[in-house]
This record gives C-alpha cells, sequence and structure tokens, in this order.
C-alpha cells in the first residue's frame, strides 16, 4: 500500500476513533517522537494502542481536519487542525510527520505548542 495511502487509512481511523483499524497501520516498532524536546513520548505497539485507546474512549467527539498534506516518498506531513480533543472545545493545530515502511507507520514526529 502507498504510504499516502496508509496515512490516509490511519486518519479515517482515528476520526472513526476505531483502534483495532488504527493500529493495524502501526509498526510493532512504533514511535512517537515530540520535535519540540527532541524526545521520545512514546514507544512500541502496546504503549501506542494504549494511549490512543484511551484517547478514543475520552474524546466522543474527537475529529481531525488535514489543512494541508505533503507527500515526500515514504514521508507524510499533515498540518492538522483537531477538535474533541478529550472533550476540548477549541481547536488544537499540530504538524505531523509519518514515516512509513513495509506498509506500517513506523515513526511520528509531533510538532505542536500541547502534547
Amino acid at each position: 500500500m502507498a504510504s499516502e495511502l496508509v496515512v490516509q487509512k490511519q486518519l479515517r481511523a482515528y476520526n472513526n476513533r476505531n483502534i483495532d483499524e488504527f493500529m493495524s497501520v502501526m509498526s510493532k516498532d512504533i514511535m512517537v517522537h515530540d520535535f519540540a524536546n527532541q524526545k521520545t513520548i512514546m514507544k512500541g505497539y502496546v504503549a501506542c494502542k494504549d494511549f490512543y485507546a484511551r484517547l478514543f474512549e475520552n474524546s466522543p467527539k474527537l475529529h481531525s481536519t488535514i489543512l494541508k498534506r505533503i507527500v515526500f516518498g515514504n514521508t507524510i506531513i499533515d498540518h492538522e487542525e483537531i477538535t474533541g480533543r478529550n472533550g476540548h472545545k477549541g481547536a488544537l493545530e499540530m504538524v505531523l510527520i509519518y514515516e512509513v515502511k513495509n506498509g506500517k507507520i513506523f515513526k511520528i514526529t509531533v510538532l505542536s505548542e500541547q502534547l
């Protein structure tokens, strides 16, 4: 599956709060990295599934809209506007850099004022 389609499937699952579909495109070695602090904030399939399962459960109105997408080989850069995260009423803008290999997302780098 093309890298952009992998990330699009992940976005669809995120918006539907479908943890199984969401995790179906994650590598077992998935790593989430905070760009601002240059720190790994999540590592491994189980940690990722636990985090997003809680987020989906606590965010019944969760929705991400892509404001801009750049596709560069196996790297997809999305500027997103996220609403309904953990019950917050306002919108949160984030830039997420997805790196895909063998049809799975293996690294996500997050740029955000609030994590």
